[in-house]
């Protein structure tokens, strides 16, 4: 018999986790880089396959406490990406959200609300309207903000990845901001299977750059 607080799922590595009871041990970086790499952004309402992954990849490219952006969304790991007007409609999906960012943020070793931080959200909406602009169609009216000022569009273009780049860059970056030497290396060995996205990273970087 289980004493932890309600029904549990099961993660990509196999792994239970209780999202009314989650706890840092719980946590993978397999689980999380496999699962945000294959969950698109926008509900899939994107012109093309764009998902979590590379969008915190790419917030963790424009703030200081960079494993903050890269894990700003990891949450989504197990309770899924859902849009902002029915998440603020649904019960109780807040509380679960951040009892799960909690100590997702202490295995990372960061400060408790540091997935909150107001440097992380403006970056997070910056990255919102550069995907807006190239990947989404034209909306119908202009986009609302909490804060009433819409952020700025980065100006270089977002040119996206597929799903195995994109879950290969996010465990590559996040080994290479634990300081780990031969990072990609120590992605690479996480999931083998992912050579493929390593040979797709290889030709973006020859043709767009690194962040391109």
């Amino acid at each position: 018999m289980s004493d932890r607080i309600g029904d549990w799922s099961q993660t990509f590595t196999g792994r239970q986790f209780w999202p009314l009871d989650p706890r840092a041990g719980d946590f993978d970086i397999r689980d999380v880089a496999h699962s945000l790499a294959l969950q698109c952004r926008f509900a899939g309402h994107c012109r093309v396959f764009y998902s979590v992954g590379e969008h915190c990849v790419r917030v963790s490219w424009l703030v200081e406490d960079a494993l903050a952006g890269l894990g700003h969304d990891s949450p989504e790991t197990y309770a899924a990406d859902v849009v902002r007007p029915l998440k603020r409609q649904l019960l109780g999906y807040a509380a679960i959200e951040h009892g799960i960012a909690r100590p997702m943020e202490t295995w990372l070793g960061l400060a408790p609300g540091a997935f909150d931080d107001p440097v992380v959200k403006r970056a997070d909406e910056v990255l919102l309207m550069t995907e807006a602009r190239d990947l989404m169609a034209p909306p119908p009216v202009a986009w609302t903000f909490a804060q009433g000022v819409p952020a700025t569009p980065l100006p270089r273009r977002i040119r996206p990845w597929g799903w195995r780049h994109a879950e290969v860059r996010y465990l590559a970056r996040y080994h290479e901001l634990r300081g780990v030497r031969g990072w990609w290396r120590a992605a690479l060995r996480e999931r083998p299977v992912l050579a493929l996205g390593f040979i797709a990273w290889a030709l973006h970087v020859l043709v767009w750059g690194r962040r391109g």
